[in-house]
């Protein structure tokens, strides 16, 4: 997706509306409002458009097409798929996941296909109780996500208002008042259904399993809202499907999109000051739409913000074949065709945030495994495809930024690069390394990313992938609500300069939710 529009002259030019950064928010704030008749120009620091969303062939030689950092797809709306046009299809897992009891030759496998498989499953583990009590609990996630997930889209209703439309004030309580960690430790008997289900409050969040901040129940609930029903899918083509049909529908509603454009800064009365192949240039805008981390807005703004801190590891492997299992009677590509948990039982998600948080790598690091070859073929070449080979993605939790500097980042990666095997080998019926693939040029089908290696290549500060610390996707019953972007959620302190991205109030994930919004409070002031 190469840079499209006219370039900017050298000099002052207008535009209606300026978005700083060509991640998929700001292609989904660009699209909506360059269809509304607004002149919009889109300024990307990098050369392809996408931000995070976007997909790569990272091993020479190799045909497989990796979604390099974003993965899986649950909160885009259908309702911006539908506005836009966009050519997007979602392909949904029929296996939700598989978890190995560590040290033994079984696990529980959660099929969504077969209610009795999995009962049977949690039986096998010593945990037939918790089968009625997961079915339950996913009952009240299940009604939260048909109650919240439609209001995203829409302006921000008060706290008031949404636990109105729930209707259950135990519900609430459990889920939104309480620690989510504290409803799951009462709810479910067995460590290792209670790990399962406490990593959804979990990913990128470094926290204690039972968190009185209530980051845990936020994080959770963004993972359990999506699409009303909670479940996450497979882009068919990789996450570069995403971004791509965002870039097209932006492009076709004729918005300028310039790429290698890295802004200098930006000041509160809407003047964008940037630099594309060598020549400094200079954009005043009736409305700037800040597709980048707060922190990083502060910056151009000449102001202050807190650093955002990621906590996970991301690697992208290349196998010859799926893994053998420690467990006789699953198919691996059962196991793995959902989410595969490696470690991640209760009190192992609470001891590696306690190494963690002593300036240790977790060991044994938890870990959350993806082949999403196996739902999606397509992202193999047809050679590849045949010889049996697939992707395997690993997200490593509780592994915060704060154990990574510039300094030390080759080392820390290497580390945790080996963590991950052990984590996998400790689980599995043999060891990994001997199914990675090689490149044409003999090396390793690895690919490992840091929290810094994200803010380095995506101004994504502290590797948050969020953006920020995530939001309730609702007011405080007192917070103002008077102007367009305050009841869209991506208001900042200048009335010229809005939130557009991840870190807007119901940011986070791939939704093209952030920009949406900033979109309809910018129609919503004209």
């Amino acid at each position: 997706m190469a840079e499209a529009g006219r370039p900017g002259a050298t000099g002052t030019e207008r535009a209606d509306v300026a978005i700083v950064g060509g991640g998929h928010n700001g292609l989904t704030a660009a699209a909506y409002l360059a269809r509304a008749g607004l002149r919009v120009v889109v300024l990307e620091r990098l050369e392809q458009f996408g931000g995070a969303a976007v997909s790569v062939e990272p091993f020479a030689g190799v045909a497989a097409r990796l979604s390099r950092y974003s993965y899986l797809v649950s909160l885009l709306p259908r309702r911006i798929i539908a506005d836009l046009g966009l050519d997007i299809t979602l392909a949904r897992r029929r296996f939700s996941s598989y978890t190995p009891v560590p040290a033994e030759d079984r696990g529980l496998l959660i099929d969504t296909g077969d209610a009795g498989a999995t009962d049977a499953s949690f039986a096998s583990i010593g945990a037939g109780a918790d089968a009625a009590a997961w079915r339950e609990f996913s009952d009240g996630t299940g009604r939260l996500a048909r109650t919240l997930f439609p209001t995203m889209t829409e302006p921000l209703p008060t706290r008031a208002e949404a636990r109105a439309l729930l209707g259950d004030d135990a519900l609430w309580n459990e889920f939104i008042e309480e620690p989510i960690g504290a409803a799951i430790e009462s709810t479910f008997a067995s460590d290792l259904v209670r790990g399962v289900v406490l990593t959804d409050a979990l990913i990128g969040t470094f926290a204690e399993p039972i968190d009185a901040s209530l980051a845990t129940n936020r994080c959770f609930l963004y993972h359990a809202i999506g699409g009303g029903t909670g479940d996450w899918d497979v882009p068919v083509g990789g996450m570069q499907s995403v971004s791509g049909a965002l870039w097209r529908a932006a492009l076709d509603a004729g918005a300028e999109l310039r790429s290698g454009a890295e802004v200098t800064s930006i000041s509160p009365d809407g003047e964008v000051e940037y630099t594309q192949g060598g020549t400094d240039r200079r954009i005043v805008a009736g409305t700037v739409l800040a597709n980048v981390t707060p922190f990083e807005l502060a910056r151009l703004l000449g102001e202050e913000a807190p650093r955002a801190e990621g906590a996970q590891v991301k690697v992208n492997l290349l196998l010859s074949r799926l893994p053998r299992l420690r467990e006789a009677g699953v198919d691996p590509a059962a196991a793995f065709g959902g989410t595969f948990h490696a470690n991640e039982g209760w009190a192992s998600l609470g001891s590696a945030h306690a190494a963690a948080s002593a300036g240790r790598v977790p060991d044994p690091l938890p870990l959350e495994i993806y082949c999403h070859s196996l739902t999606d073929p397509t992202i193999l070449g047809p050679e590849l495809a045949a010889s049996g080979a697939h992707t395997m993605t690993v997200f490593g939790l509780q592994v915060p930024d704060r154990l990574i500097s510039v300094e030390n980042n080759e080392a820390r990666r290497a580390e945790l690069e080996a963590a991950v095997f052990r984590s996998l080998d400790a689980v599995l019926g043999e060891p990994l390394a001997e199914l990675v693939l090689r490149d044409a040029e003999g090396r390793p089908c690895v690919e490992t990313k840091t929290t810094r290696d994200l803010e380095l290549a995506l101004g994504m500060t502290g590797g948050n992938i969020f953006h920020a610390p995530l939001d309730w996707p609702f007011l405080e019953d007192d917070a103002p609500r008077a102007a367009p972007a305050e009841r869209w959620g991506v208001d900042t302190a200048h009335p010229r300069v809005l939130r557009c991205g991840a870190g807007a109030q119901r940011g986070g994930g791939v939704s093209g939710i952030g920009g949406h919004n900033a979109a309809m409070a910018v129609l919503e002031n004209l």
